[in-house]
């Protein structure tokens, strides 16, 4: 074993996805020594990018958030401005368009009233509700963009935030215990149109109304209209690529294919880390940007319990349990990145789709199906002629546990295909025109990204109010601090972002080294 004699970094960040790479660069930027250590070949996690014959696949999703240009929500804008980067953007005129139940088909459209519009056509008799509830999620949207996103951990920075926007203030801590379905409730009754909210929650939170946080859904449904969705030119992960090289040029270090296995605690404080090598480095502060699941200890046997977690069982603070009794891991997915004809995709189809059968598929195995297509921005992700299909659908572990290797390629091979008829709704003739194919399991995704179960992420196990139980970035041993969707605010692109914002600004208070205006 080799050990660094004293600390030679002031951060060590485990794991380059966007909210570890966001917190990693915003430190250096500060001017501390940063460290990233990578257990995989690339960053990004789930917001990176592979090549494979000519395609660049997005991992994950491509619709992205937080690339806009005024307010303060444009939080990858301003990350990657903030070490010296810009990452051109293609808008995109629609969030997405949606196949339901009943031929209920609807696309998002960019411009606000226009999208009003077209589902009031729907819902006549909703007018008015429809309008109280989405402008409602415009209040939230309006109370988050008036001000810095950094850290509620840091009384220095509220009473400064508060200071400069005392209304927003209040409007947003009015709205942090308060669900999505009770919102919708009180404005709109027809269960049909209650059924779409439920499903413009799922699309991004994978949960229904109930259980989705009303900040949430006030970014995500106001923001997809005043910021936009737009699409990163080069796929999804040339945004961690230019984080890495802004955080590089900053004086800060990424590793790849260096597997943290421990944190190494002295004294009941982080002092580090050590490697699947042998390897320990030393530092002031460690952040994870590894699920909650991973980084700490659970009780044997239960769910989400991890083999080897980053901190063991006698370290694991006890506030972790209480957090493990109200959340529990979202499914993992089925993902099939497919190279296909250009000349099978209809003129005017939209980058992304979802679909759904019947009602009571929502939360079910491979029961939603979500469908992008960011050649329709980006024609250069793929030879001439040719477009991208992802799609990915959820899909628990369990069903892909203990298979042999013959059984488990046939399944996927079997669940790929029964997914491929069911595009065939949406794409005629897709079954022939497809040239290349790649299809992920929950066990890609644990492989791969290093998640526990290959989970997208916590989602409540009971009702909660809001976003109030969901934890901020320091944890219960000192010097350690978590990132990324374990953490306030959850999961999706631009909330990582607000993580890795709030994470470096704690830790930047912690160190001494946060200016002292906010930013602009």
């Amino acid at each position: 074993m080799t050990t660094s004699p004293a600390p030679t970094w002031d951060v060590i960040v485990i794991g380059a996805g966007i909210g570890g790479l966001v917190t990693a660069s915003q430190l250096a930027a500060k001017g501390a020594k940063v460290l990233v250590l990578e257990r995989y070949l690339i960053p990004g996690g789930s917001g990176g990018s592979f090549k494979r014959e000519g395609y660049t696949f997005d991992v994950g999703a491509s619709m992205i958030f937080g690339f806009g240009e005024k307010g303060h929500t444009n939080l990858l804008t301003r990350a990657l401005a903030d070490v010296g980067q810009h990452c051109a953007t293609v808008p995109d005129p629609a969030q997405l368009e949606y196949h339901l139940p009943g031929g209920l088909n609807v696309a998002v459209d960019r411009d606000y009233e226009r999208f009003l519009a077209d589902l009031t056509a729907l819902f006549p008799h909703e007018a008015q509700g429809i309008r109280a509830f989405y402008d409602a999620c415009w209040q939230v949207f309006r109370c988050l963009d008036a001000m810095p996103l950094l850290s509620l951990e840091d009384p220095a920075y509220l009473a400064k935030v508060f200071f400069r926007a005392p209304l927003a203030c209040l409007g947003l801590a009015r709205w942090l215990p308060v669900n999505v379905g009770d919102v919708a409730r009180k404005h709109i009754s027809d269960p049909a149109l209650l059924k779409f909210i439920d499903m413009e929650c799922f699309c991004w939170s994978v949960m229904p109304a109930d259980l989705t946080p009303m900040i949430n859904a006030g970014m995500v449904f106001s923001d997809r209209h005043a910021g936009g969705i737009n699409y990163p030119q080069g796929g999804v992960g040339v945004i961690a690529e230019k984080l890495v090289a802004g955080l590089e040029s900053h004086g800060g270090a990424i590793r790849y294919k260096a597997r943290v296995t421990k944190v190494v605690i002295d004294n009941g404080a982080a002092v580090g880390v050590q490697l699947a090598s042998g390897e320990t480095i030393r530092a002031r502060r460690v952040v994870s940007n590894a699920t909650r699941w991973d980084t700490f200890a659970g009780s044997p046997g239960s769910e989400g319990a991890v083999a080897q977690p980053l901190v063991d069982a006698a370290h694991t603070p006890a506030a972790e349990t209480t957090w493990r009794r109200r959340y529990k891991p979202s499914p993992s997915f089925l993902s099939l990145h497919l190279g296909i004809d250009a000349a099978v995709v209809p003129e005017g189809f939209h980058c992304h789709h979802l679909l759904l059968e019947r009602w009571e598929e929502m939360e079910a195995e491979q029961g939603v199906v979500f469908v992008s297509m960011p050649t329709l921005l980006d024609p250069g992700l793929a030879p001439a002629g040719r477009h991208i299909l992802h799609s990915f659908t959820p899909s628990s572990m369990e069903p892909w546990q203990g298979l042999s290797p013959g059984a488990y390629r046939a399944k996927k091979q079997a669940d790929a295909d029964r997914l491929i008829e069911r595009l065939e709704a949406i794409l005629p003739g897709l079954k022939g025109a497809i040239r290349h194919r790649e299809v992920g399991t929950p066990r890609s995704h644990r492989r791969f990204l290093g998640r526990m179960g290959g989970s997208y992420g916590p989602i409540p196990a009971l009702r909660l109010p809001g976003l109030l139980p969901m934890p901020f970035n320091r944890t219960g041993i000192t010097g350690l601090y978590a990132v990324g969707d374990s953490c306030f605010p959850g999961q999706g692109l631009n909330a990582v972002a607000f993580s890795g914002f709030a994470c470096a600004h704690r830790i930047g208070a912690d160190l001494g080294l946060n200016p002292w205006r906010l930013p602009a």
